[in-house]
């Protein structure tokens, strides 16, 4: 590589996403100026239906490992999952300081010790309008709203000039904090000029401007002076605005409150220690302490609002939770929208409680969620205010990046300077000049238990196969001196036939396999790997004849 080349790469940023182009969550940029790279975000995602058995996805962070000694700290935008998920697994990878608000870092910080390692890691406290300034680069923290507390957007003034990243946001006039969203220091920076900016694109298909938490507090209180039951309230644990307004409405009429489920209990202790959920100590009771109050006086506070499995209100609706059981007259409220997939088992659960005897209220038949991302015009007024000469739309699928895209276009910014990226691309920008330049390595790490990166493509597809077509074991014993058969072949299956109904199936897969067996043996045959692979392909041709199914055969062949 030539001196003039290595100049003019010096010159340029790079804008390298690690995770949330292309695909909801896994967020995660890096911003290289020289010999500094600052990383926004450190998020999971969910894993998708034919991820079996997969608990979490993190985004591979290769190139930040083989560029550490440039990497000077990760800066949080808020304290959703899907932004700071993964920085218990890439803190052990990378050791670097981490900064975020006092909430976020909160959050962080109950992760970190629940993986041991707090101990080792460096958390760096701002508040909105702090600027942490590094060598070449400094990071300012803005006020945005969310629906988390304490979001912030984040601005990198370089050399060459600000680069703006809103993380996820909304735009509301009155939220629940009174913490309005900047929009005089966008402004501000918009006037300064800035060369590229980065949006949330979670939201674009949505015309208008996102209603108000506020209005969620109306609706809370008018179904809570209706009811003469139990309340019991699903929402995400992190949205602690509602949370404080479920609180508010219950206190109200008289009601106490009780948290149900991991994550809302662990996540509300840290809101309220740290001064952001405020809720008299006499109003909270817990679970067990339930039944020493008449249903009028209780509401519960639960997990579950997206169906999950594990959740605190899918295992009420299955009748397997441990102290909480659903009765006739139970007023519950699911105060969330489906995430994209998880429909089905939101309707599930619904239906469950239905036949309970309660009375389910969700987002379809009341107002009784509002979204935390910015609808189409509150992106129109952020792209006014900041007036870039660069535009890359993030956080969404290609179908979100894409009509982000054409809005910016519609209010007039040229096609020329936008730039719908791909996770793992490279973005150069200098003054005078955008364009893609190369890929770095990119991908997902899937999380199984305590096993990091050891579930792969190979690993889901045998996976994939049990799940749909079972798994069928063939056990014989061979005598080694005479090289006959002393036992079976048995054969045992799972996930294939039921075998007392299938006798005849299984009966003659017997036979297909002893006669196999047998002219292996006849013709000498003593590789053990050879006479496996001759069952295994006998075997199955039969049973996909029979069946049109191809199980996993597993041959066990035990010498004596």
């Amino acid at each position: 590589m030539n001196n003039n080349y290595k100049s003019k790469v010096k010159n340029k940023i790079r804008i390298i996403p690690l995770g949330g182009l292309g695909e909801i969550g896994k967020n995660i940029t890096a911003i290289e100026y020289k010999d500094e790279i600052v990383v926004i975000d450190c998020g999971i995602s969910f894993p998708d239906a034919d991820m079996y058995g997969v608990d979490l996805v993190i985004p591979d962070v290769t190139y930040l490992l083989e560029n550490r000694d440039k990497v000077k700290g990760i800066f949080l935008t808020h304290g959703h999952e899907d932004h700071i998920g993964a920085l218990p697994y890439i803190l052990k990878q990378i050791n670097v300081p981490v900064y975020g608000t006092r909430l976020t870092l909160g959050l962080v910080e109950n992760k970190l010790q629940e993986h041991g390692i707090m101990a080792d890691c460096t958390l760096n406290v701002v508040k909105p309008g702090d600027i942490v300034k590094l060598e070449k680069l400094s990071v300012e923290f803005i006020r945005v709203s969310h629906s988390i507390a304490d979001a912030c957007s984040i601005a990198i003034h370089t050399p060459i000039g600000r680069i703006i990243h809103t993380g996820d946001f909304k735009i509301d006039y009155t939220p629940i904090d009174g913490q309005v969203i900047d929009l005089e220091r966008f402004a501000k920076l918009g006037g300064q000029g800035v060369l590229l900016l980065m949006a949330d694109s979670t939201n674009v298909e949505r015309t208008g401007f996102t209603i108000s938490e506020k209005v969620i507090g109306e609706s809370l209180n008018k179904l809570f002076q209706k009811a003469d039951g139990r309340i019991i309230v699903a929402s995400f644990a992190s949205n602690i605005h509602r949370i404080q307004q479920i609180a508010n409405a219950s206190i109200s009429v008289g009601r106490k409150i009780a948290f149900s489920g991991r994550s809302m209990e662990r996540i509300s202790q840290v809101a309220m220690d740290l001064g952001y959920l405020h809720i008299p100590q006499e109003s909270i009771i817990t679970v067990a302490e339930i039944h020493n109050y008449p249903d009028e006086k209780v509401t519960i506070v639960t997990t579950g609002s997206q169906g999950e499995p594990l959740a605190a209100l899918t295992r009420m609706a299955s009748s397997t939770h441990r102290s909480i059981e659903i009765q006739k007259g139970d007023l519950i409220i699911i105060s969330a929208s489906p995430i994209p997939g998880n429909e089905k088992f939101i309707y599930n659960v619904i239906n469950e409680l239905f036949k309970k005897g309660a009375n389910v209220i969700y987002n379809t038949t009341e107002e009784i969620h509002v979204s935390g991302h910015a609808c189409q015009e509150e992106l129109k007024l952020i792209h006014t205010l900041v007036r870039p000469k660069f535009f890359m739309p993030v956080h969404g699928e290609y179908r979100h990046l894409k009509q982000h895209a054409q809005l910016a276009e519609k209010i007039g910014m040229d096609p020329a300077n936008i730039f719908i990226g791909e996770t793992g691309q490279i973005l150069e920008v200098s003054q005078n000049e955008c364009k893609f330049a190369g890929r770095v390595q990119t991908g997902a790490i899937m999380v199984d238990g305590l096993g990091v990166g050891d579930v792969g493509n190979i690993v889901l597809r045998d996976r994939k196969h049990l799940a749909e077509e079972g798994i069928l074991t063939v056990v014989v014993t061979i005598e080694r001196e005479s090289y006959s058969i002393l036992a079976g072949p048995d054969i045992i299956t799972r996930g294939f036939v039921y075998m007392k109904e299938s006798n005849e199936l299984i009966n003659e897969a017997r036979d297909i396999v002893r006669k196999e067996l047998e002219q292996c043996l006849n013709n000498k045959i003593k590789e053990w790997a050879v006479i496996k692979s001759c069952i295994r392909n006998a075997l199955g041709q039969f049973l996909y004849i029979k069946t049109k199914r191809r199980p996993i055969i597993i041959p066990i062949i035990m010498e004596i």
